[in-house]
């Protein structure tokens, strides 16, 4: 009988050692991190469209995966070229940013093994609308994207001398300055909304 119940000790005592082990096992595995995917680019910044054209003033955030020496902020000087690590001179206005991240790329094969270059515009100020007359904020301003005149108005404000129903947008086409109304009153009130149009690099607004 003692002989029995000794065993039976033997064996309860092996099957707990064996769910600790298990447990320090289980533990060991949580604990261990998991191995990183290789990271994608993500943009940032304002919503620029695919077909944007850099353009001198704008500002670039570059980045090259794996090459944190090579991450740069930098704005497009007035030759339209900017600077980097290696490169020296880069082209970049008159190109969009998939096509200078691709010119970039090609650079890079010289120094870098397999570059993987992603170009973000950061600020747009290459191009530009006007907005005059009894307004706050007057002179030019950073065209976004898809603004609409009620949109650029809103940033600028106006003064309490103010014509709200004879606002005009100044457009050139073709050579030839184009001349249209902006009712203020009706656009806020959902009336009139084909006026609301939007926005081309060069326009100017006039409130009266």
């Amino acid at each position: 009988m003692k002989k029995v119940m000794k065993l039976a000790c033997w064996a309860l005592l092996g099957f707990v050692t064996i769910g600790m082990r298990a447990q320090d096992d289980a533990d060991a595995n949580a604990a261990k991190p998991e191995k990183a995917a290789a990271p994608e680019a993500r943009s940032s910044g304002p919503a620029v469209p695919s077909d944007y054209v850099i353009g001198a003033d704008d500002t670039l955030h570059i980045t090259v995966w794996k090459e944190p020496d090579m991450n740069v902020t930098l704005p497009v000087r007035p030759d339209g070229k900017i600077s980097m690590p290696l490169l020296d001179d880069v082209q970049a206005a008159g190109m969009t940013p998939m096509q200078l991240s691709a010119s970039i790329k090609d650079k890079l094969k010289k120094y870098i093994a397999d570059p993987r270059v992603t170009v973000v515009v950061t600020a747009m100020n290459s191009q530009r609308i006007y907005v005059l007359g009894e307004v706050t904020h007057t002179g030019a301003m950073a065209l976004l994207p898809n603004m609409t005149v009620l949109q650029a108005l809103s940033s600028a404000g106006f003064t309490q001398f103010a014509n709200l129903k004879a606002i005009y947008l100044l457009r050139v086409r073709d050579g030839q300055q184009t001349k249209m109304r902006f009712n203020y009153k009706d656009a806020i009130k959902g009336r009139g909304t084909q006026q609301n149009i939007v926005l081309k690099p060069g326009d100017t607004i006039v409130v009266p």
